[in-house]
């Protein structure tokens, strides 16, 4: 007997495990996985394994990106591109990267298609909607410094997050909470290096600032080279969403060290050509000095680039045909000039106080009761029965056969997350969140998706709701569509009890609401253009969802309206108006919502290409009347 195959067998087996043990640990557990089974376990009231997996959840996504930023790096610098350029070895190079980055990724993390994620997750990260659970999961587990470190974090990304506030002020009463715990996880070291800088900067510690301004810029470029390489490949710019300053670049001087003033004087006019301030210290420097300086190279070539990518897309899109305007990315003052920017990160408990030297939204002149246009529409109560000014609640707007059509049409054409780049719960993790646009029900309608009846009911409710308010409030100038939506709320079983959220926060239309400070700010990113708003309501049957106005201080309700077929209520869109819609715990709520504008350069693109949709249907409708023609029979 060969006494020595067993021990063989067996060493090969430990050698396949081995193996398989290797590989199972260079694959990276995919973090929209492990993102659902942490919402799962929050449901479940486990939240001991929420913690674990959304931390994980965290962990594995921040890993993934820095893995893609290194694989494309290593790949671009083993296949580069030469100086004997050509068509072929162009995509030579471009085929040979790919290649490289699916064996550099795999090797790494496993198997790219493991990471493929859908636009919820991809959204939800964005926001920082794990952070959110995470902080009522450390909440419920009695972790209150790590749960302030999760809200703060998250409302880095999510100011206009009124409970959040709430809960951050909450958390600085908390006995074991310090100011060190309210820190930004996800914050970069450029932005931590800067904020730092600017702390030093302020104690009059210029030595200091001038060493963390240096580190700022170094880990700016760093940053700046990892963006570019996670660009790669078909990207979305759907709104603009990213980082940006809250501050001014600071320009650091001392005595022994004007001619560094200099050359970051110089620099600075580089991006603010022209800035008075600058150019004045830049005149007093040359004349201490005796001398001229340049502007520092990294910054002067990170223009360049910045102005070469600019042409490129300048005649790429009169090539394509595509509309594209210039933005002004620097502003006179320093800052970022990005209209949808959300805070840069930040840590401390002050931080996210409110602060002077913002818009407050201006009062307008007030108008009720003209004409309700339509027969049957009827005058509910105005804006004295409402305890405010602006408001108006109307019933009979629509029958109930139409209000049991567009239920219908809903049903058929929502789309869960529509409106709200695919976050399906935007407000509340308790219901489900599903909107359709006028534009795409016409589409629907083209493709005999749903009944064009249907879709055109749609587009002609939306139009009467407009002349109405219009009229009501006698406004001397036409009221534009700025957004229109028909949307569902829907409560998830499960998930209803000991609810204390609302299903939409208390919030104004076109500013920023800070109850606090009893203001509504008008500046970016509220939209500030929206001068009216309405919702009209496609039934009542079901539990809880009622709209309510409150004071400015988002706590005080001063009217309340329950919502049922062919009921509209009306108001302005500013501070004058907070307003807010109740938890719906159990059922499905629909309505039409409406927002308007004065101002025609607002007016809703996907209206005025409705409207043209609507148009070529009805010179379709006469043409075929007149000649007789089967559509058909132009197939």
């Amino acid at each position: 007997m060969d006494h020595g195959k067993p021990p063989a067998a067996g060493l090969s087996s430990v050698v396949v495990l081995s193996a398989v043990l290797a590989c199972a640990a260079a694959v990276l557990q995919p973090h929209d996985l492990l993102y659902d089974n942490a919402v799962r376990a929050f449901y479940n009231s486990d939240y001991e394994e929420t913690v674990r997996a959304m931390e994980g959840a965290l962990r594995s996504h921040s890993q993934l990106r820095s893995t893609k930023v290194r694989c494309r790096l290593r790949c671009q610098d083993q296949h580069p591109f030469d100086g004997t350029f050509s068509d072929l070895r162009f995509f030579d190079v471009v085929l040979r990267r790919s290649a490289c980055l699916d064996k550099c990724m795999e090797d790494k993390v496993g198997a790219q298609s493991l990471h493929k994620v859908s636009e919820d997750v991809v959204q939800d990260f964005t926001r920082r909607i794990p952070y959110n659970f995470l902080q009522l999961a450390y909440q419920k587990l009695k972790q209150p410094e790590k749960a302030a470190a999760a809200a703060h974090t998250y409302f880095q990304a999510n100011p206009e997050h009124v409970e959040m506030g709430q809960n951050l002020e909450q958390y600085k009463d908390l006995e074991g909470v310090r100011e060190q715990h309210f820190v930004d996880r996800e914050v970069r070291p450029h932005q931590r290096s800067f904020m730092d800088a600017v702390r030093l900067y302020d104690k009059d510690d210029y030595e200091g600032a001038i060493s963390l301004f240096e580190e700022a810029l170094v880990e700016y470029f760093k940053a700046d080279v990892a963006c570019r390489a996670l660009c790669q490949g078909p990207q979305k710019f759907e709104d603009h969403d990213h980082l940006s300053y809250r501050y001014s670049l600071l320009e650091v001087v001392s005595v022994d060290r004007l001619e560094d003033a200099l050359q970051s004087a110089l620099t600075y006019l580089l991006f603010h050509d022209g800035e008075e301030f600058m150019t004045e210290n830049v005149v007093f420097y040359r004349e201490v000095l005796g001398q001229d300086g340049e502007p520092r190279e990294d910054a002067a070539r990170y223009l360049r680039r910045h102005k070469q990518e600019l042409e490129l897309l300048l005649i790429g899109s009169q090539i394509m045909g595509a509309d594209f305007t210039e933005a002004n990315y620097w502003s006179s003052t320093g800052g970022r000039n990005d209209l949808n920017r959300i805070p840069s990160s930040t840590d401390g408990w002050m931080e996210y106080v409110p602060i002077s030297g913002k818009k407050i939204a201006a009062p307008q002149q007030l108008k009720e009761g003209g004409p309700l246009v339509f027969e049957g529409v009827q005058l509910v109560q105005n804006s004295g029965d409402l305890n405010g000014t602006q408001r108006v609640l109307l019933d009979h707007i629509i029958s109930e056969q139409d209000c049991a059509e567009l239920r219908s049409l809903a049903q058929a054409v929502t789309m869960a997350g529509d409106g709200y780049k695919g976050r399906t719960s935007p407000h509340t993790p308790n219901e489900k969140f599903e909107g359709a646009t006028v534009l795409k029900t016409l589409q629907y309608g083209y493709e005999g998706r749903v009944p064009m009846k249907s879709a055109r009911l749609f587009y002609n409710v939306s139009e009467r709701a407009r002349r109405i308010i219009e009229s009501y409030f006698m406004l001397n100038s036409t009221l534009h569509f700025s957004y229109t939506h028909l949307v569902c709320r829907t409560a998830i079983t499960g998930q209803q009890d000991h609810r204390n959220d609302l299903s939409h926060p208390i919030h104004a239309d076109n500013c920023l609401l800070d109850p606090d400070a009893h203001e509504c700010w008008k500046e970016p990113p509220a939209y500030t253009y929206r001068d009216y708003s309405a919702l009209l309501y496609l039934n009542g049957d079901f539990d809880g969802g009622e709209f309510i106005f409150t004071k400015i201080d988002a706590k005080t309700v001063t009217a309340s309206v329950k919502p049922k077929c062919g009921r509209m209520v009306g108001f302005s869109s500013g501070g004058e108006n907070p307003h807010g819609v109740k938890a719906v715990t159990s059922g499905q709520r629909c309505a039409v919502a409406l927002w308007f504008t004065l101002d025609p350069l607002f007016r809703e693109l996907e209206r005025l290409q409705a409207d043209e949709v609507i148009q070529a249907l009805d010179k379709q409708s006469v043409l075929s009347q007149s000649f007789s023609i089967n559509p058909r029979d132009e197939l």
